[in-house]
Parts: C-alpha cells; sequence; structure tokens
C-alpha cells in the first residue's frame, strides 16, 4: 500500500483500531487511552473470550487456533458492526498471526488499522508478575511469543515500542495513526 497517493486520516474517516501483541504488552491500557484520545468506544477482547479458552489460560495452558478462532469471529463480528453504522472503535486483541489479522480485515471491510506493541521479552514478563488479577499466567509468554508473527510489512501497522511510559506510547501511536491513508 503507498501511503504517497492516498489522503491522511481525516476527523470524519472511521478507521477502527486493533491494539495488539503478546500478553502484557499493554493492550487494555493503550487501547483506553487510544480510545479517549479519539473519542470512541474501547473493547477488551480479552472479555469475549469464551469460559473455556478462560479456564485453559487460568490453567497454563496455551490457546490453539481451534480455540482462537471463535473468538477472533466474535471480534470482527463487532469491528463490521461499527463500521456498518460508521462508529470508530479500538478493541485490544493479541491478533498473534497473520491469519489472525487478516480474517479481522475481512470482518471490517478491509479498513482496519492495527496498534502492535512490541517489547522484548524481559519487559513483558516483568509486566505480567506485576500484574494481579488476570488470568493469563506469566508462563504463557514463551507460548505467546512462539505464536507471534510480527506484522511486517502488513498494511495500516503502526508498531510501538513498550519499554517507556504509557503517554508516550499512546502520543506515538495516534501519531501513527493520524499518518494512515485512508483507503
Amino acid at each position: 500500500m503507498s501511503t504517497a497517493a492516498s489522503p491522511p486520516l481525516s476527523e470524519n474517516a472511521v478507521l477502527p483500531v486493533i491494539v495488539m501483541g503478546v500478553s502484557g504488552c499493554g493492550k487494555t491500557s493503550v487501547g483506553e487511552g487510544l480510545a479517549a484520545a479519539l473519542n470512541c468506544r474501547f473493547v477488551e477482547g480479552d472479555s469475549l473470550h469464551p469460559p473455556a479458552n478462560i479456564e485453559k489460560m487460568s490453567a497454563g495452558i496455551p490457546l490453539t487456533d481451534e480455540d482462537r478462532w471463535p473468538w477472533l469471529d466474535i471480534i470482527g463480528q463487532l469491528i463490521g458492526e461499527s463500521v456498518e453504522r460508521n462508529e470508530m472503535i479500538v478493541v485490544s486483541c493479541s491478533a498473534l498471526k497473520k491469519a489472525y489479522r487478516d480474517r479481522l480485515r475481512a470482518e471490517a471491510g478491509g479498513r482496519l488499522a492495527f496498534v502492535f506493541l512490541d517489547g522484548s521479552r524481559e519487559v513483558l514478563e516483568g509486566r505480567m508478575k506485576a500484574r494481579a488479577g488476570h488470568f493469563m499466567p506469566p508462563s504463557l509468554l514463551d507460548s505467546q511469543f512462539a505464536t507471534l508473527e510480527p506484522p511486517i510489512g502488513e498494511p495500516c501497522v503502526i508498531t510501538v515500542d513498550v519499554d517507556q511510559s504509557l503517554a508516550e506510547i499512546i502520543d506515538k501511536a495516534l501519531a501513527g495513526l493520524q499518518d494512515l491513508p485512508v483507503r
């Protein structure tokens, strides 16, 4: 996709946003911050997991593609409905594989931005160990990295290093979103 021929995202454009990355990267915090800055709805993707997925992850068992497809379909449907209503939305979703992102793009009619929160294993493991009340144990971080297919070269992706303050991460994500083409 060439950004030179496309106009930048305007205030009237609706480009749904997925905040993605492995567990512990800050998807929820960044997603909430982006939604507040964009004056739109935020949906925590983890809240859409079926109970069986939550139980599996809580037990330290990584999800399979078969576990993830129904969850991704729910997220995709939510995004598609927002696009149909011309409503902006920000959703947190790990979106670890290209096939997952392509499925979500298809549900959004091809118009979907991803903010990829990238960080080292050490930084993310520290964050996971420090958080309380989350079902995803730090022991699953390696499986997340093993599954991750970084979105290098994919359209409408902003990559932000998470080894900085939340405000800096949100500012960089917003700047990247502003520079995306509308179509």
